[in-house]
């Protein structure tokens, strides 16, 4: 089986975004993108899929968060779909409810080539220290729809909206973990009646 490995990058003038990801890894990360919250999601991203993530941004943070969160979703998406090539011998499917004290959160995924996000995660506060709240979604609307997959998160409950947010990033996490696990059964086979997950 060929290295599932890739790099991407994005330079506009509001970021400077590199990363390379390493799907079958180990969790290991190396993330800076000058949003210390932001950095936190994206160690647990990474540490829960056991994909190995490089994230090095520069954004106009004395605006606000949002084009760095956003355009390194778009490039995290970016580089996965380099990485999984046609998605050949995928699990394809998975679902998880993860908790975390007193927070449910469920994540379901579907490595379609279709983007698509549903997201069901009500957040009583609109910050998380100086973190947009609101980011969480615009950050796997940006990973859902570059990395061609369908994604729903939904909120059980929870009262801590830090719990909250990371539940997210480590439900999604352990869902991609097994939609991109090799399939022993047919490892040369594209999981797809169509004989295509490009969309």
């Amino acid at each position: 089986m060929a290295p599932r490995s890739a790099e991407a990058s994005r330079k506009t003038k509001e970021t400077d975004i590199s990363v390379s990801v390493h799907v079958d890894g180990s969790g290991k990360s190396d993330i800076a993108t000058g949003v210390g919250f932001f950095d936190h999601m994206l160690d647990q991203l990474s540490r829960h899929s056991l994909i190995d993530m490089t994230v090095k941004a520069k954004g106009d943070l004395h605006i606000d968060d949002h084009h760095t969160v956003e355009d390194t979703g778009i490039a995290l998406g970016q580089a996965l779909t380099k990485a999984l090539g046609e998605r050949r011998g995928i699990m394809r499917y998975a679902s998880i409810d993860l908790a975390m004290d007193e927070t449910l959160t469920r994540a379901a995924i579907d490595v379609s080539g279709r983007p698509f996000l549903v997201w069901n995660v009500p957040f009583s506060s609109p910050k998380i220290g100086t973190f947009d709240t609101e980011l969480v979604r615009e950050f796997f609307q940006a990973l859902a729809q570059n990395a061609g997959i369908t994604l729903h998160v939904t909120n059980h409950y929870g009262a801590n909206n830090h719990h909250i947010a990371e539940t997210c990033f480590k439900a999604v996490a352990r869902a991609l973990r097994a939609a991109l696990e090799q399939d022993p059964r047919q490892l040369d086979a594209v999981p797809s009646t169509k004989g295509s997950l490009k969309g």
